[in-house]
């Protein structure tokens, strides 16, 4: 299986959040998981990176050739791919993923959580989508996709379909028995009575 993984290019202020990345990036390539990420060496793109090749992992990096340039792209991985633009790195991430895992990050990583989501929510792709949720990082998120359903912006199988986990055992927990929401615009959701 491969995971692609969505992090910060900062480890944040809290030690807790690189040993948590590290922690689940080990158990994914203990496991036999390839990771598929960012392509970046620092925050926690690298701790996620040098983790999985710790322990054996394979580790695909997907990087916009702006990043090469500034020096950030990690050298050590088991394949990089540099790409054009951002736009072409998330729909490669997004291509090569078999279930996608936002760690805690910053606007970057909220914009590509959101991407995917929405991609989910259309029935453009059918993958499991999850949040570490360090630090009850992630809570509010989790609570403003449940007001979204409660006010009738989307239904309450969309908005469960961010599944917060703790651990790399809460993937595979998810993984295994993950059923996607009904695609937003697809006819069978769309039928009277299908909400």
């Amino acid at each position: 299986m491969r995971v692609t993984i969505y992090a910060g290019s900062s480890s944040g202020n809290r030690p807790v959040f690189a040993e948590e990345a590290g922690r689940f990036a080990a158990r994914l390539a203990q496991r036999g998981c390839e990771i598929v990420y960012g392509g970046g060496s620092v925050g926690l793109m690298g701790v996620i990176a040098d983790a999985a090749l710790a322990n054996g992992g394979k580790v695909t990096g997907v990087i916009p050739q702006s990043l090469v340039d500034a020096e950030v792209a990690h050298t050590s991985l088991t394949e990089l791919r540099v790409v054009d633009s951002m736009q072409e790195r998330k729909a490669l991430m997004e291509e090569l993923g078999d279930c996608f895992v936002a760690l805690p990050g910053g606007v970057g990583t909220l914009e590509e959580l959101f991407e995917v989501w929405a991609g989910l929510v259309l029935g453009h792709h059918q993958k499991p989508l999850m949040l570490l949720d360090t630090e009850g990082y992630w809570n509010r998120l989790v609570s403003l996709a449940l007001k979204t359903a409660n006010y009738g912006f989307m239904s309450a199988e969309e908005s469960r379909s961010l599944v917060p986990i703790r651990s790399a055992e809460g993937l595979f927990e998810t993984v295994s028995g993950w059923k996607p929401p009904r695609p937003r615009w697809s006819a069978a959701a769309t039928s009277p009575g299908a909400r």
